[in-house]
């Protein structure tokens, strides 16, 4: 395994403007994600992580620093890069699955796969297929998202995540909106193919009992790292 990581943001800040006022949200923030581990991000509300994760996840654009993706600069790369780097080497998770009515199980885990050709999602639907049997839909492929559990749901959205090989997996609060046993679930999921993978995922959650069973907890507070600390000792 490289040691090189998969991301770093140096000296992070990002303040939103409307008009004359400005509101700072993060400050100098610098850490890094290295290949396959698993990372939470823990703070009161409106502390910045969710910021942070989509700085991270190139959904949004820092006002000062740096950051890299696999040691590339991409803090001034346009829209169409950005969104390339997206797609091509990072996941992600949310709190809602936004899966697509429309589609069948197996076409929504394939979505990723779909905007880079149907010659790319072709080669890939094997490995897709295997990996919702793993996680126990594959009598579900042929399914709609409207016929599936929430529990369900949110898997087929974390082996979505996964459908391009990134190198990061992104998770902002993905158990958020289960009950207890589907958030369990879901999150022993999450640790399941970070460990067979070896894709790196990271992790905003409110929930400190699933925060200790991450590799790294990232704490952050006021806009500002306060701590970075092993979570399973």
């Amino acid at each position: 395994m490289s040691a090189s990581p998969v991301v770093e943001l140096d000296q992070v800040g990002k303040t939103y403007y409307n008009g004359a006022v400005e509101t700072p949200v993060l400050f100098d923030v610098s850490c890094a994600i290295v290949p396959g581990e698993f990372v939470a991000i823990v703070g009161g509300s409106g502390s910045g992580k969710t910021t942070l994760l989509n700085l991270m996840g190139l959904l949004d654009r820092p006002t000062a620093g740096e950051i890299r993706i696999e040691s590339v600069k991409v803090t001034g790369l346009d829209e169409v890069e950005r969104a390339r780097v997206r797609r091509d080497r990072l996941g992600f998770i949310f709190q809602f699955h936004y899966l697509l009515p429309e589609f069948t199980v197996i076409e929504n885990a394939l979505m990723p796969c779909r905007m880079r050709g149907r010659e790319f999602e072709l080669a890939q639907e094997p490995r897709m297929r295997e990996l919702l049997a793993a996680v126990g839909l594959d009598d579900k492929l042929k399914a709609r998202p409207a016929q599936l559990s929430g529990g369900q749901q949110q898997r087929v959205a974390v082996v979505r995540s996964l459908a391009n090989n990134p190198a990061v997996v992104f998770a902002d609060e993905p158990t958020g909106n289960l009950d207890s046993k589907s958030g369990r679930m879901v999150f022993d999921l999450m640790k399941r193919l970070n460990r067979d993978s070896g894709t790196a995922f990271v992790m905003v959650t409110h929930d400190d009992h699933f925060a200790l069973e991450a590799d790294r907890v990232i704490r952050i507070r006021d806009g500002r790292i306060q701590g970075t600390k092993g979570g399973k000792g």
